[in-house]
């Protein structure tokens, strides 16, 4: 196994690293070089699980031995130590979270390929779900932690898939991976090409395409879960202005989740919980 000991914050060896609060440049920086960050020994094992490749490692030596197993997995990627104080030169916030790593970030998987596994679920735990799909789509979510909390309540509810329009914030910014527990690696995803037009391509997959919604003439959920389709695609609007007109218009169905108590809408973390659960 290849350990470094860093003595240097200018260390070029670790210039994956370096000032990730800088959240422009990471946003322009990890797609471009096909890497993403995944914080703490537990996201960094859920990433592995899901056959995600390390470029390196980077740690505070306390944490060498909870990771061993790891190390030797992988025993020609370089593992960098540091002190504490050094590693937060490096990074610009204190990592106490255990360790990180730099990963290689999957090749997109296409959409029709996407949908297609999505079509086709079958698990143990959900018989019932042979058959039927639900997916969500995020237009132009702009919040790393909402992104990464609709991803936990999509793994956590059974959702197949999750589909991000093309200025949706990052599902592999390291924020949303954390908030999201790791699932971004447990639930199938992509980035569509073409929004909204792809939603043609949902349609002719066989599903049924409903945005969430606040306007007028929405049905609400419980009416949208009677109809009992088959293959169901949620979409949830960006944060404050919900859906764009150009979406709304080739929207198959408008769904609102009905208010009480003086209270306009949910945060879109919280309705697409509500959303995924109640179409489950």
């Amino acid at each position: 196994m290849t350990f470094h000991y860093l003595e240097s914050a200018d260390d070029p060896r670790v210039s994956d690293y370096t000032q990730l609060t800088d959240v422009h440049l990471r946003k322009l920086r990890e797609p471009e070089e096909g890497m993403y960050i995944a914080e703490s020994s537990r996201v960094l094992r859920r990433a592995l699980a899901a056959g995600h490749r390390p470029r390196s490692f980077f740690l505070a030596e306390k944490w060498l031995e909870d990771l061993d197993d790891v190390f030797r997995q992988f025993p020609d990627v370089p593992v960098y130590i540091g002190q504490a104080k050094l590693l937060q030169e490096i990074t610009g916030f204190h990592l106490h979270r255990g360790a990180m790593a730099a990963m290689h970030r999957p090749a997109p998987v296409p959409l029709e390929t996407l949908l297609a596994a999505a079509r086709n679920v079958q698990e143990p735990d959900r018989p019932h779900a042979r058959g039927r799909s639900r997916i969500a789509i995020l237009e132009n979510l702009t919040d790393h932690t909402n992104v990464g909390a609709v991803f936990r309540s999509a793994a956590a509810i059974g959702v197949d898939a999750v589909l991000v329009s093309p200025q949706c914030a990052d599902p592999l910014y390291r924020r949303s991976i954390r908030v999201s527990m790791g699932t971004v690696f447990q639930v199938p995803w992509t980035r569509i090409e073409s929004w909204p037009g792809d939603i043609a391509v949902l349609k002719e997959a066989g599903y049924v395409v409903a945005g969430m919604t606040l306007g007028e003439g929405a049905i609400t959920l419980d009416e949208l879960v009677a109809e009992n389709h088959e293959n169901l695609a949620l979409v949830f609007g960006t944060e404050g202005e919900g859906l764009t007109p150009e979406t709304d218009s080739v929207l198959d169905r408008r769904v609102t989740i009905p208010m009480m108590n003086g209270v306009d809408s949910l945060n879109v973390a919280a309705s697409s919980a509500v959303a995924f659960y109640a179409a489950r």
